[in-house]
């Protein structure tokens, strides 16, 4: 797909992967949707926009399931047509299975896949009539991968390359794309606002994130991912061998995660 000139929708669009992506995209010329729940972060970003022909602020909460429909009939009005869809809010978590309980697994998996892909479904009619368009969908290494402390978030991103592995092939023939990427360490505040075992916000930047690639290379990988139909791809550090030690030296990919969940008790 040729990017220039495209109408993209970017969820989570006011910090981390999402603002960077509402940065790379506007240096190509595209107009921008940018969703988020912070109207007020929305507006900064879209002053950073400067290449972008427009930009349109539509507050949006993936969690509000009911709205899902709604918001994407008034995205499509306000630009005309949707080309590509960023799919890309979500939360993350930092507690154990032991130190959590459901209502925190439905909190995540609400947000992460049935805002998701609630979206999704809203505006698949629209790109099927216009026969085009692209999906993109911000998973994470842990879509593949079971790391300590992430269950529901891992969880919630594995069902997320169920699901997209279904549509891909359901609609290659409307000549829709679907691109998943899965970030490993991305340098963003997600493990300060992924959630505790209570609820709130665990309030501590992790090394991994500190330490991990600029949102703004991240960015740059979606572009080429989209550009290039990488139906699956992966950016990060070292986290992402894991994904290659799991299929090929399993015994050895469960003996680290072991440790690794040890080394977090402690």
């Amino acid at each position: 797909m040729e990017i220039k000139n495209k109408t993209v929708w970017i969820t989570g669009a006011s910090s981390g992967i999402g603002k960077a992506c509402a940065l790379a995209f506007s240096k190509r010329g595209c107009s921008l949707i940018l969703s988020a729940r912070n109207e007020e972060k929305l507006k900064e970003v879209k002053t950073l926009c400067i290449g972008a022909p427009s930009v349109h602020i539509l507050p949006l909460d993936v969690k509000d399931h009911k709205t899902l429909g709604p918001k994407t009939a008034e995205a499509i009005k306000i630009a005309g047509h949707i080309d590509i869809l960023v799919n890309n809010a979500g939360i993350s978590q930092r507690c154990t299975v032991a130190g959590s309980e459901l209502a925190l697994d439905k909190e995540v998996m609400d947000v992460n896949f049935f805002g998701n892909v609630g979206l999704t479904r809203a505006i698949l009619p629209h790109m099927k009539n216009r026969k085009t368009g692209a999906i993109v969908v911000t998973s994470s290494v842990a879509g593949k991968l079971g790391p300590p402390l992430r269950c529901a978030y891992a969880a919630s991103k594995h069902a997320l390359h169920g699901w997209y592995d279904v549509l891909r092939a359901e609609v290659a023939h409307n000549n829709i794309q679907v691109n998943v990427i899965c970030p490993g360490y991305i340098k963003t505040d997600i493990s300060i606002n992924a959630l505790a075992g209570d609820g709130k916000k665990h309030g501590t930047m992790d090394k991994g994130q500190a330490e991990g690639v600029s949102a703004e290379r991240c960015a740059e990988h979606f572009i080429r991912a989209i550009e290039k139909n990488k139906r699956e791809s992966f950016i990060g550090g070292k986290e992402v061998n894991f994904i290659k030690l799991r299929r090929f030296s399993p015994r050895l990919y469960f003996n680290m995660l072991q440790k690794m969940a040890t080394k977090a008790r402690n």
